[in-house]
């Protein structure tokens, strides 16, 4: 891995956003100049409580970015001073003033504990990566894990702009319980997603549009490399997104591509568009697929994630659909809207029956062994250990979600 730190030609340049429908946000321009210091304007809707804050820190943030001489003008509609320093950096960078600084907040959250490879994955939220309303309250919303998105969400002219604010977002940001997840693009793309978020140590890493196993060794390896460079020690997951018809007959060697890799999930829009099929709500057009995926990762002793359900208004198709995906064999999905996170909850729980049947049947065998017998029948049934080892993983499934 290498770092070459390569100035442009300086150029007036912007970044960020400002407007009525703005919030959380600001707007910088720089015009850059060869004397004369700063010049700093600033129009805040806050302006009369934090303007000289503003405008201090964005004094520190180009000092420290190297910028001597140069006009700046921000329009801030309540940005906090995470965003103020991904802006600002963004801005300076599209102007050719500065190469490998970076501007992070002054204030770095306690890192959570590192997560368990086999953690409760119901629910997966997914924030744009450009939006930074979206991040302040989105561990309030009560999903298993957030996803800061680089990827689909994010507009190709903003990928440079997207990948600071989420650096500097997983440095300030306290998401509480929920781990922390990062879709990086689509490789070669992603590897420059992996320089900027890999030091701020995300829990997680999805790969999207993963074809062959040759993709997630060399993600891991650029990770490996970026951990040992900052001495990390603590272990990031890796989620391929498998995503095409090609994707999905190489699912096992994928799945099995790493170690670091902790579930496989599907992006049903791609492969359905792939495939040259609709995606329906009886997903009939899906069921190889999923179904293929569903083997592959429990071949591979890890975690199957469904795809997400795009229709934020059908409440009632999504439980269908979370229903249906927990006895293909899904231990989550995907979300789009804080309101689907209790849905997906309640799709992926087991029932009271269920939690009920299951203790009767561990409960059961464990008297059996105490007795010396081999076989063991509760009611009309014979309870062999597979029978018995699934209804230890639903009960261990229901005492982990009664945690969560």
């Amino acid at each position: 891995m290498s770092s070459v730190n390569t100035l442009a030609i300086p150029r007036p340049a912007e970044a960020g956003h400002w407007g009525k429908e703005v919030r959380s946000d600001l707007h910088v321009a720089i015009e850059p100049r060869d004397r004369g210091g700063l010049e700093i304007t600033l129009e805040s809707r806050v302006g009369i409580y934090y303007g000289s804050s503003i405008l201090s820190q964005t004094r520190q943030v180009l000092e420290s970015l190297g910028v001597k001489h140069a006009r700046i003008s921000i329009h801030d509609e309540g940005a906090l001073p995470f965003v103020i320093s991904a802006r600002i950096e963004t801005a300076v960078k599209r102007a050719g003033l500065s190469g490998n600084q970076k501007a992070l907040p002054e204030e770095r959250i306690a890192l959570p504990k590192p997560t368990p490879r086999d953690r409760l994955r119901r629910s997966r939220l997914y924030l744009p990566g450009s939006e930074p309303k979206y991040f302040i309250n989105a561990g309030l919303h009560g999903a298993d894990a957030i996803i800061l998105d680089l990827e689909d969400s994010v507009h190709h002219g903003e990928k440079d702009a997207a990948r600071i604010l989420v650096r500097n977002t997983l440095h300030a940001i306290d998401f509480g319980s929920c781990e922390r997840m990062v879709r990086i693009n689509q490789l070669p793309l992603g590897l420059q997603d992996l320089t900027e978020v890999i030091p701020e140590q995300p829990d997680l890493i999805l790969i999207p549009k993963v074809e062959r196993p040759e993709q997630i060794s060399q993600t891991d390896r650029m990770i490996d490399e970026l951990k040992s460079r900052d001495r990390i020690d603590r272990p990031i997951w890796l989620m391929p997104i498998v995503e095409s018809a090609v994707g999905i007959e190489n699912a096992f060697a994928i799945a099995t591509a790493s170690p670091n890799v902790c579930a496989l999930t599907i992006g049903l829009e791609d492969y359905t568009a792939d495939i040259g099929v609709a995606k329906t709500l009886e997903a009939r057009e899906s069921q190889y697929a999923r179904t293929r995926l569903v083997n592959a990762a429990k071949a591979a002793g890890i975690q199957a994630i469904d795809s997400v359900f795009g229709d934020v208004g059908d409440l009632a198709g999504l439980q269908q659909w979370g229903e249906n995906s927990r006895a293909l064999g899904f231990e989550g999905m995907g979300c789009i809207h804080p309101s689907q996170i209790p849905v997906i909850h309640q799709a992926f729980a087991p029932s009271q029956i269920e939690v009920d049947k299951a203790l009767k049947i561990v409960a059961a065998f464990e008297e059996a062994q105490q007795r010396g017998l081999a076989v063991v029948s509760l009611g009309s049934k014979m309870i062999d250990p597979p029978v018995v080892e699934r209804a230890r993983k639903l009960v261990a499934r229901a005492k982990a979600m009664e945690k969560a």
